[in-house]
């Protein structure tokens, strides 16, 4: 007999052996043709006879070979011998799977007891019944124990577990042996020789029938102190930090992580937090910048930093970093709202800083009253109020309050008020009440606060009438009314309004209001009082400014335009007189000073310089030399520029004698237009009033018929920012394109004046032009 090679065992051999000889058969044949893995055949496996086959199939119904019965003569095969041999067939098919499920089970077993060894996974069981606690060689080693040392009980396990961790533990166990169901649990134990370890466990207790109570528990467990003193780590520098973290599960938007900074900055305990979802406990960020930021950063994938604000209660400001990562979305954050705040404020006081420059530049630059309120209003819309009016008060002393206002300026933000804006200016003063805000503002120094209502306040002190549908229509809800202070009275009002969309004015509102009336006060009382100073200097110089005369054969024309500014009125004049049958004397001047003192001091030497020029008849320099010497003997306090020039005929010519003191060179041009600069060889002689004694030059020069003398004061030249000289040379220029263009004496008075002067003149300007007749 020859035994089987490969896969199957002797017990398969001992019953195929069994049951082929009660088949009484002298042959016996057994193979596999699914796999090949053995064959077995008893007596003389090559003889021939009738034979008996059946098919060896798994119960899966796949066919793994057959089984064969041959007869080594002719024999009748009865159901008996078939039942029997199919029996055998069924009896091969089970020991073989039998075999097969051993050996992969064994196979299984070793590689579950490797893997298992590799992850340093010790194994329990704890027997319920008899309180037997069984545990692996691995499980013993982690614990620090041996299988003498460790009592076999869960007494001797709670022993070696930390005490913070025994209930939490016990707690798991217990719930596992009531449900019989899952056993986890993470802790730390106590280790013989010193020291902490951490374990994580997981198991099962099972029963002995469905629905009965746990029997036994099965679990396993492992070494995790790496990993927890690394968590531990992370954790401690999450917590010791100062800047608030959380992490979200990017898919349910819930928190698996909030550190204590977060909570105090969020308002929630973890506990309240962990476990929620953001947009459920956090309302606010929904459709904000941080719920688009955060699902950016989880759909991209990319880091992404931003400054955004949370309403009430949190009510901040936060500088937020997201990091997508693999556990999830980290969140750093950090309120900033006192730094924004700071921003707000520095915004605030760059806002405020802008507009009070811009509310002085626009009185300052004009001299004209109207058109400094009228940019005022236009400044403070829409910035500070939705609509102002400012108003002026032209003659506080009148018995009558409303004949001494004006409105001036008024200005509204939305285009469709303006027209109704404008008719109430027009209206509202005669509509007034002597209870009106206006009188009240006019006798006080203290602004009025409408908070609510304005519209209602103002309509209950107008008459009945269009001025107070008006003021229904403008409908204002807030109201700011401020005195503008002059030095010794109200100068104006401002009343400033805002609509029921907006807030009232706030405290830093009405003070940034109240500083800007103070300035348009000031502004406007120095208008005011530079009026009345230029009035004054102005008709002091102009009655002292007489017109000239005309000599036969020469045209003589002046022009005098004072400085826009009123300070700067006061020191130029001219005079032109006749001398004798022959000679015309003109002068040209400017005292040192503008204003009033000024005006009069240039009245003085004027009148010294005439007196002293028509009683002596003498020529140009000595006219100069004696005006010096009068000035210092009547004590004459001030300092001058002059040129006198007189003009007189010598035969067909003219001739024209001249002495400067001090003062812009006159200039001479021929008929045809060339232009020559008197300047004496040595310069210009000292002023007027410093030494009496000083030598006194005189020049002289040709006119010929058709030629004009023009002196002038240094206002026609000199600009702040350009030299004199250069002045001088636009004059030569211009004055040659005009003469050339046959341009009279007086359009070249005016002409001069157009380009050279501008808008707003720094000085008084004198230009005196002396034509002979051509």
């Amino acid at each position: 007999m020859a035994e089987s090679r490969a896969a199957v065992g002797p017990d398969l051999s001992r019953v195929c052996l069994a049951a082929i000889r009660a088949l009484d058969a002298p042959a016996a044949t057994l193979s596999l043709v699914a796999d090949g893995g053995w064959t077995w055949a008893v007596g003389d496996a090559t003889a021939t006879g009738d034979s008996l086959e059946v098919s060896l199939t798994s119960v899966d119904e796949q066919v793994l070979g057959t089984l064969t019965v041959t007869a080594i003569g002719a024999r009748l095969w009865t159901d008996r011998d078939r039942e029997q041999l199919e029996d055998l067939a069924h009896w091969a098919v089970t020991e073989l799977a039998l075999d097969r499920a051993l050996t992969t089970a064994e196979a299984d077993r070793l590689a579950w007891r490797l893997a298992v060894d590799a992850a340093g996974v010790g194994a329990f069981e704890w027997d319920l019944v008899t309180g037997d606690l069984r545990w692996d060689a691995r499980l013993l080693e982690l614990f620090g124990l041996d299988e003498r040392s460790f009592g076999g009980t869960i007494e001797a396990f709670n022993e070696r577990l930390h005490p913070e961790d025994l209930p939490r533990v016990t707690h798991a166990l217990e719930h596992a042996i009531e449900t019989c169901g899952e056993y986890v649990a993470e802790y730390r134990i106590l280790m013989p020789g010193g020291g902490v370890r951490w374990i994580a466990a997981r198991g099962r207790a099972l029963a002995s029938r469905p629905g009965g109570e746990a029997v036994q528990l099965l679990g396993a467990a492992y070494d995790t102190t790496a990993v927890q003193e690394g968590e531990a780590r992370v954790a401690r520098v999450l917590e010791s930090m100062p800047t608030a973290f959380f992490q979200l599960d990017p898919v349910t938007w819930r928190f698996t992580y909030v550190n204590s900074q977060a909570e105090r900055l969020l308002g929630m305990t973890r506990a309240e937090m962990v476990g929620g979802v953001i947009w459920d406990l956090f309302p606010g960020a929904v459709d904000s910048d941080f719920e688009d930021r955060y699902r950016y950063a989880a759909e991209t994938g990319e880091p992404v930093s931003f400054d955004a604000y949370y309403p009430p209660p949190l009510d901040a400001w936060y500088e937020v970093r997201v990091w997508p990562a693999p556990d999830g979305l980290a969140v750093y954050f950090l309120d900033v709202t006192a730094r924004h705040v700071a921003q707000e404020e520095l915004d605030r006081a760059a806002r405020r800083g802008h507009l009070l420059s811009s509310v002085t530049d626009a009185l300052a630059g004009t001299l004209d009253a109207t058109e400094g309120v009228s940019r005022l209003a236009d400044l403070l819309v829409p910035l500070l109020a939705d609509w102002c009016l400012v108003t002026l008060v032209d003659d506080p002393s009148r018995s009558d309050w409303r004949r001494g206002l004006r409105d001036l300026g008024w200005a509204h933000a939305d285009p469709i008020h303006r027209d109704t804006l404008s008719r109430y200016a027009d209206l509202r003063l005669d509509a007034m009440t002597d209870a009106s805000y206006l009188v009240r503002a006019l006798h006080s120094t203290t602004p009025i606060v409408m908070a609510q209502d304005a519209a209602g306040e103002i309509a209950d002190v107008l008459v009945p009438g269009e001025a107070r549908d008006l003021v229904r229509e403008l409908d204002p809800s807030a109201a700011f009314i401020v005195p503008l202070p002059g030095r010794d009275r109200t100068v104006g009002v401002l009343s400033a309004f805002r609509g029921r969309h907006r807030a009232e004015f706030s405290a830093a509102e009405q003070a940034l209001l109240v500083d800007i009336g103070a300035r348009a006060g000031l502004a406007l009382d120095n208008a005011r009082l530079y009026a009345e100073q230029r009035d004054v200097s102005e008709a002091l110089q102009r009655s002292l400014l007489t017109e000239p005369p005309q000599p036969a054969g020469l045209r003589i024309a002046v022009r005098y335009q004072p400085a826009a500014e009123a300070a700067q009125v006061g020191g130029d004049w001219y005079d032109a007189f006749v001398q004798s049958s022959t000679a015309t004397v003109v002068v040209v001047g400017d005292v040192i000073g503008h204003d009033v003192a000024a005006a009069a001091a240039m009245g003085q030497v004027r009148g010294l310089l005439r007196g002293i020029a028509a009683h002596s008849g003498s020529a140009p320099a000595d006219v100069i030399h004696g005006v010096d010497a009068v000035m210092e003997s009547l004590r004459v306090d001030t300092t001058a520029t002059a040129v006198v020039a007189r003009v007189e005929r010598a035969g067909a010519d003219l001739v024209v004698g001249w002495s400067n003191a001090g003062h812009p060179p006159p200039v001479l041009v021929t008929a045809d237009g060339r232009v020559t600069v008197l300047a004496g060889p040595d310069g210009n002689d000292l002023l007027l009033g410093f030494d009496p004694a000083t030598d006194r030059h005189q020049h002289t020069a040709t006119m010929a018929p058709g030629a004009t003398l023009l002196l002038y004061t240094d206002g026609l030249v000199e600009r702040r920012g350009r030299h004199i000289d250069d002045g001088i040379a636009d004059l030569v220029q211009h004055l040659g394109e005009l003469v050339t263009a046959g341009t009279d004496v007086e359009d070249l008075c005016d002409g001069l004046l157009e380009r050279m002067v501008a808008d707003r003149p720094e000085d008084d300007v004198v230009v005196l032009a002396v034509r002979v007749d051509g």
